[in-house]
């Protein structure tokens, strides 16, 4: 609910358990009030302090510079004396400097499309428009507020307009600043690297400034558009907790800083590096929503709430709420050592132990026999599959399983076809030679024939055969960013534009075939961020499968996203990556936090570990339903501990509960482990294990988990209502 009390001045925004307030204060400067526990009352302009030195301008214009600097203003803007972090720096006629005033504002029910970018959808919520303006830019500023009623998350992005007759260059447009009184907060982010993603760091927020950031053109391995403001000490199950994640996939910053006043400035959006946007009369420019979520019950409410979030109000496939096929992809099983003959084999023995579906991996186009050659030229190698991809496919099946397919579009490799014809679609600087990355180059977004290219070779490969999913790619980050199409003024714009090609080829290719499983990678998990999930319901976790190494992963992953978007499976081993040795039954239960699939060759495995593998699909599938929707809780940590990991999920009606426990490293001389579940109903009366225990006394008592023998050993618990 949003409400506006023309008496005090007040917007105010209500979800179920917090609020978010808004003030208005002499000469129209909108200022930010309040953000946390849900508030009843509105008489709350008192808190914007402009009763105290040095007053608003109205009353003391010789310190304007000052109340500037100290005003907790709702969209900051550079130049003019707020020299704390800013939201908005525009340029015109070479100088830099904006000061918003608020016009008006609009609020109705709903909330509308973001064109060109992928944004939270629903009909429970409301939606608050302030529109903001700098006369002398001519420069109209609308800022967009989203309050869910049935979850504890905010929306929020901003538009800009010139209504001037010069042009405008933006050099700067985050989506979202929050200024909050410091109670001696520290800030959660994710980090990593290559197989390795979203570690979960803590650091205390001090003055000289906390920050995230990405400069590779997509959000990264290396850091996540994520981060959290958490009160010291804060747990899964108390402290105070305030997100913020960017639905965006490239470049990104996130910053909170201590001021000299003892106040937190937090922001959001689009990384100013790199970054100039030409703004001409009449145009406008839409940044991407930011999404603010707060929880006063600590980090494990904060999940929940960003789960149901994203399953309910930014993911759009019909997948959302359908079990996803158990698949087999070759990668693991054989690289680029393939043929169709091999496929088959892998297709027919996978038919027999209950998978549902066949993806062909890279490969299988141009005369790729490695990671140096072919990207760009779309076409069926037939010396590879023979009689062509509409017959492999069917071949495929006629054995009762789907079939999947590999693309890498964004790239190009120099000894491509393509390139040869067009050298000036790659990305490169003038008078410099481009970078490579796994040899290979990135195509130039800005380029209208470059998308249509793009999007007619996948499309083609769609339509000549029944193919009903698409892992899409991207192994490497952008350099060398120039663009050969753009004039001089426009360069800057080259990384966003990039960004809105590849969002509008995903919005064409799930229109024209609606039903196809669409899967994002990129290089593992380094574009796993909510302006992905808009597009695909299930994102490629990590190149690193090995079970050990994905718990940790897993968990930072878990943090924000639902166990269902995460692309999870069983590989071989010794891992590809690691050289661990897990126990079959081990990989699978890991595996079950996620998709669920295989990456092996299942025609060379042991016997032993195949004769598992028709429980393991039977045991996922029993348990979908509860993983895709259930409730998470994060119940003890490897990464914590160093000895074991515990997570449950716990059915919306409190009548069902899945416990998966690793014991990473076995212990002599030990007791059984003491878990306290969590969100069972308090009076109602579970079987665990064919014993009976009250709600009450799993939760606040525990349930004692046995030992294991040996390292790398796992188990389910079911837990169900009588």
């Amino acid at each position: 609910m949003i409400t506006f009390d023309e008496t005090t001045k007040i917007i105010k925004l209500d979800t179920p358990d917090s609020s978010y307030v808004m003030g208005i204060a002499d000469n129209n400067y909108l200022g930010h009030v309040y953000y946390g526990k849900k508030l009843n009352d509105t008489n709350l302009s008192y808190l914007m302090r402009t009763e105290e030195n040095p007053f608003v301008p109205s009353e003391n214009l010789r310190e304007k510079v000052t109340f500037f600097d100290s005003f907790p203003m709702e969209y900051p803007c550079g130049g003019l004396g707020d020299y704390r972090e800013s939201a908005l720096v525009v340029s015109c006629n070479g100088q830099e400097g904006a000061e918003l005033s608020y016009v008006s504002h609009e609020i109705f029910s709903g909330k509308k499309e973001l064109k060109g970018l992928p944004a939270t959808w629903g009909d429970n919520c409301d939606t608050a428009e302030i529109t903001m303006r700098d006369d002398v830019l001519g420069l109209k500023v609308i800022l967009s507020y989203t309050a869910f009623s049935d979850t504890d998350a905010i929306a929020r992005s901003v538009r800009l307009v010139n209504e001037g007759s010069e042009p405008l260059y933006l050099k700067k447009v985050l989506s979202a600043s929050v200024d909050m009184e410091d109670k001696d907060f520290e800030f959660l982010s994710l980090f990593g690297s290559w197989a390795r993603e979203r570690n979960m760091e803590t650091v205390p927020v001090g003055h000289a400034g906390t920050y995230i950031e990405s400069l590779r053109g997509e959000s990264g391995h290396q850091e996540h558009p994520f981060f959290a403001l958490t009160t010291k000490g804060c747990t899964q199950t108390n402290g105070e907790v305030y997100g913020f994640h960017f639905v965006y996939s490239g470049n990104f910053v996130g910053k909170a800083q201590t001021n000299q006043y003892g106040n937190v400035r937090a922001s959001m959006g689009i990384h100013p590096e790199h970054f100039t946007w030409k703004l001409e009369p009449g145009k406008e420019f839409t940044a991407p929503e930011v999404i603010l979520v707060y929880s006063g019950e600590g980090l494990g409410k904060m999940t929940r709430t960003y789960h149901d979030l994203y399953r309910n109000h930014l993911i759009r496939s019909p997948w959302k709420d359908k079990k996803r096929p158990v698949l087999i992809n070759n990668w693991e099983a054989t690289y680029f050592e393939f043929d169709e003959e091999k496929l088959l084999d892998i297709a027919k023995e996978a038919s027999k132990a209950g998978i549902e579906m066949l993806v062909m991996d890279d490969g299988w186009f141009g005369h790729r026999n490695s990671d140096n050659s072919s990207l760009g030229d779309w076409q069926v190698n037939e010396n590879k599959i023979r009689g062509g991809l509409e017959n492999l496919v069917e071949h495929v099946r006629e054995l009762g399983m789907e079939f999947g397919i590999w693309f890498e579009p964004e790239m190009i490799s120099p000894d491509s076809e393509l390139y040869c014809k067009h050298p000036e679609w790659a990305l490169q600087f003038t008078g410099r030679a481009p970078g490579l990355a796994r040899e290979q180059l990135v195509l130039d977004f800005s380029r209208p024939e470059v998308l249509e290219y793009v999007y007619e070779s996948v499309a083609s490969i769609l339509r000549s055969a029944h193919i009903s999913y698409v892992k899409w790619d991207m192994n490497r980050p952008l350099a060398d960013a120039g663009s050969s199409y753009l004039p001089e003024d426009r360069q800057g714009e080259v990384y966003h534009r990039h960004v809105l090609g590849l969002y509008e080829l995903q919005e064409r290719l799930i229109r024209e075939f609606p039903n196809l499983l669409l899967e994002n990678c990129s290089g593992g998990g380094a574009r796993f961020d909510p302006g992905m999930l808009y597009y695909s319901p299930q994102i490629w976790c990590s190149d690193d499968t090995d079970a050990v190494e994905r718990l940790m992963i897993q968990e930072g992953t878990q943090l924000i996203y639902p166990l269902s978007v995460i692309g999870a499976h069983v590989s071989d081993c010794p891992n590809h990556i690691t050289g661990r040795v897990t126990p079959f039954e081990t990989r699978g239960i890991v595996a079950m936090a996620g998709t669920f699939g295989y990456e092996l060759d299942i025609t060379k495995i042991s016997e032993e570990d195949r004769e598992q593998i028709p429980g393991q699909v039977e045991t996922f599938k029993k348990y979908y339903p509860l993983i895709n929707a259930g409730d998470y809780y994060r119940l003890a940590s490897y990464r914590e501990n160093h000895i074991y990991d515990c997570y449950q999920v716990v059915s919306k009606d409190k009548k069902q509960a899945l416990i998966t426990f690793v014991q990473v490293m076995a212990e002599p001389n030990i007791h059984s482990r003491k878990i306290y579940l969590q969100g069972l109903s308090e009076d109602t009366v579970y079987e665990v294990e064919g014993k009976r225990y009250t709600g009450n006394v799993l939760m606040h008592a525990g349930l004692l988990v046995p030992a294991l023998w040996g390292d790398y050993q796992a188990k389910l618990i079911e837990v169900l209502a009588v």
